[in-house]
């Protein structure tokens, strides 16, 4: 998983809702039950997942408890980016087999909320591109945990207040109801794997972006992203873009270790990273 109109957005909202209630949704038992252990072969990391992200953390539980995730492998690992497992092809994948497009055959809102955000350590699921998923909904299992980077205060100000700018507004605009052909042709070109396609729905699309970028409004930082983003790093571009549900509290050593493994050319550790199991701990 790499790299509307408000009828149609309520509509989406009732299919994810029904959805939900078919899976047998496990709730945290108290506020204790909200850490998990994943022990890797590398080492153990511990996360916190927030309550402000009900959805998110809910529905990480129900796999745990199911031991879904035990066996799988961090499958996509970049250095000074984030780390991501969660897809169950990985558990008994060949060492060139694609990975990244497992899952349950359910996804889930998105759950945006500003005060979290990606700072090292920050758990986040993982989602198919805006053209794929216009509601930004998140992979049923796919998670990844990000290393990051320092940046400084004058590039979070700037080039990285841009960027997050733009994502927004390239979401926005195609969720327009004047473009629901385009995401309509998208989707045909996309299951023929009609590449030259894509990339003119994407140029299009990008075209209305840079125009729009003109005269937006940019996104601001709150002094406290930029003071964290700045000391202890992060990917403060995927902002408000991808559903941020928990954090690191012991292990972002082993984030690091993780993260620098050797990978292929798809960004796939050439020695196996495997969770060997997740359980919830007081």
């Amino acid at each position: 998983m790499n790299y509307k109109n408000l009828f149609s957005s309520f509509s989406l909202f009732v299919v994810l809702i029904v959805a939900f209630s078919s899976f047998n949704r496990v709730k945290a038992q108290n506020s204790n039950s909200t850490k998990v252990l994943i022990e890797t072969n590398l080492g153990n990391i511990k996360v916190l997942l927030y309550n402000e992200t009900p959805l998110h953390r809910d529905n990480f539980l129900k796999l745990v408890q199911q031991h879904y995730y035990d066996s799988l492998l961090f499958h996509r690992c970049i250095q000074n980016f984030m780390i991501q497992g969660g897809d169950p092809d990985s558990k008994y994948a060949p060492s060139d087999y694609l990975l990244g497009e497992g899952g349950p055959n359910y996804t889930v809102p998105a759950e945006f909320n500003s005060s979290l955000y990606h700072k090292k350590g920050a758990l986040a699921a993982a989602r198919d591109s805006d053209l794929d998923s216009p509601s930004q909904a998140s992979s049923a299992s796919q998670f990844y945990i990000v290393q990051g980077r320092v940046f400084t205060d004058s590039l979070l100000r700037t080039n990285q207040a841009k960027r997050i700018t733009k994502m927004r507004l390239f979401n926005e605009i195609i969720n327009r109801p004047e473009h629901k052909t385009y995401l309509e042709k998208y989707k045909a070109f996309a299951k023929a794997k009609n590449n030259d396609s894509i990339k003119v729905i994407y140029d299009y699309f990008n075209q209305k972006v840079d125009k729009e970028f003109e005269t937006a409004v940019l996104y601001k930082f709150t002094e406290e992203q930029i003071k964290t983003y700045s000391t202890i790093g992060g990917t403060p571009h995927l902002d408000l873009s991808y559903s941020v549900f928990g954090e690191v509290i012991e292990g972002l050593d082993i984030i690091d270790k993780i993260a620098a493994q050797k990978t292929d050319s798809n960004n796939r550790p050439l020695n196996e990273v495997r969770i060997i199991k997740m359980s919830i701990i007081p």
